[in-house]
């Protein structure tokens, strides 16, 4: 037992900042919402907190192709227009609209997830958190489900470098199917992805029956859900599964997705988990002290995933936080009761004590077909992402380093948005 968890967290004002549209669900002011709740409670004071960096396009192009990185990076909103065959080609519409600053947006997100996954690998941390990430559906030439860059796959090929075998947990309510798809004919990484499934649900992947191929056969994992499942029914299952798992597969790391839909009162989702069911998936995991990556993913009643997402930063710093929250810049939000725990869900649990069971058998089945952690033959490790070299002595000195490239390694000041300077203090309710 590891005496006290190093705790590395990731965390970029300007991703809160982007706005998908009227009427889009999405809405990633809830990371703001999210980084004001971990300030108030004081949780920054037990972490190590860092600004990402901006992932470059060729880091994204390590997964994604390059053109379709390269259209992200050139298409804006007022030139879409010009690009009707492309964004049909890529996927870009309705779901995944262009928006103002798309292209940063990724970079952040993907940044920070790659940051942590390097952190884990260079030992500097135990545990490291983006909420930011997680965005699971993306594929490698195109955008799917409100997800443009796979940063978890971008994270796991990172973790990859150093570990023979990476466990990756997806607890959204929609199946981890650009994951999966990334990693479905390799042994080095086992995907296992609780979800909704059937009723045409996004994105109608994530049978018990998809099990992968070739080299990867029995190596992705499917547990298919219906609606309204309990804290008692899912976290039964979910310990059951994944103690299997582990025992089986013996991971050298683990990247959990936290997607906060899975919760009752979800926008889009169909689940009955109060923020402690959900929550105690996070404690069960944290207790195989792995080196842990986690991410953030589907969510879209934006004060429950603050609260969720706040609540399980504290479970992963052994620190359980006071139910009634205090003031901070988002407190209207959570009237008004003002506290962490949300109403219970109401909608009918379907899943018979059969079926789960039924399902937990398939899934045990389809483990003893797996050899006991496959072996890998280890090379030299590669370098970390190329990252493109300039000359120093050739720049002006007060040029040199631009502001954001000083901020990425270091706690700021400014981030807790105290100052007339906030940048989200006159955000509208987006």
């Amino acid at each position: 037992m590891r005496s006290k968890d190093k705790i590395a967290y990731y965390y970029d004002g300007d991703v809160g900042g982007v706005y998908f549209g009227p009427n889009h669900p999405m809405k990633p002011h809830r990371l703001c919402m999210t980084h004001h709740l971990v300030l108030s409670y004081d949780l920054h004071k037990k972490m190590e907190i860092y600004r990402p960096h901006k992932a470059y396009p060729v880091e994204l192009a390590q997964f994604h192709s390059a053109d379709y990185v390269e259209f992200l990076h050139r298409i804006k909103p007022d030139t879409q227009h010009l690009f009707s065959n492309e964004l049909a080609k890529y996927n870009l519409g309705e779901d995944c609209p262009v928006f103002e600053n798309l292209f940063e947006f990724c970079q952040i997100y993907a940044g920070g997830t790659i940051d942590a996954a390097r952190r884990l690998n260079n030992q500097l941390c135990d545990i490291a958190i983006n909420w930011a990430g997680g965005l699971h559906h993306a594929k490698k030439c195109e955008a799917s489900g409100f997800c443009y860059i796979n940063d978890l796959v971008l994270g796991i090929l990172e973790l990859l470098k150093h570990q023979a075998r990476v466990l990756y947990i997806d607890i959204d309510v929609h199946h981890g199917d650009g994951v999966e798809e990334a990693f479905y004919f390799t042994d080095r990484v086992m995907t296992v992805s609780f979800h909704k499934y059937g009723d045409m649900f996004f994105p109608g992947t994530g049978d018990v029956k998809e099990t992968g191929e070739r080299e990867g056969k029995y190596y992705a994992i499917n547990v298919p859900l219906k609606d309204g499942i309990d804290d008692t029914s899912f976290t039964r299952l979910f310990k059951s599964i994944i103690s299997k798992v582990v025992e089986t597969y013996v991971p050298g790391a683990i990247v959990l997705q936290c997607g906060a839909d899975s919760l009752a009162g979800d926008r889009l989702g169909c689940f009955n988990l109060s923020i402690d069911g959900h929550a105690e998936c996070v404690r069960f995991v944290k207790k195989f002290n792995l080196p842990l990556l986690v991410t953030g993913g589907g969510g879209y009643t934006k004060e429950n995933v603050a609260r969720c997402w706040a609540v399980e930063t504290g479970v992963l710093l052994d620190t359980e936080l006071p139910n009634e929250i205090p003031e901070n810049e988002y407190i209207k939000y959570f009237g008004p009761e003002y506290s962490l725990r949300i109403p219970n869900g109401h909608i009918e649990n379907l899943n018979s004590k059969s079926y789960l069971s039924t399902i937990k058998m398939q899934v045990f089945e389809n483990l003893r077909c797996i050899q006991h952690a496959p072996g890998v033959q280890m090379q030299e490790v590669p370098p970390d992402f190329y990252i493109p070299d300039f000359d120093e002595d050739e720049q002006n000195p007060d040029e040199r380093m631009d502001q954001h490239t000083q901020d990425k390694h270091i706690q700021r000041d400014d981030e807790y948005y105290e100052g007339d300077h906030d940048n989200d203090q006159n955000m509208e309710d987006v």
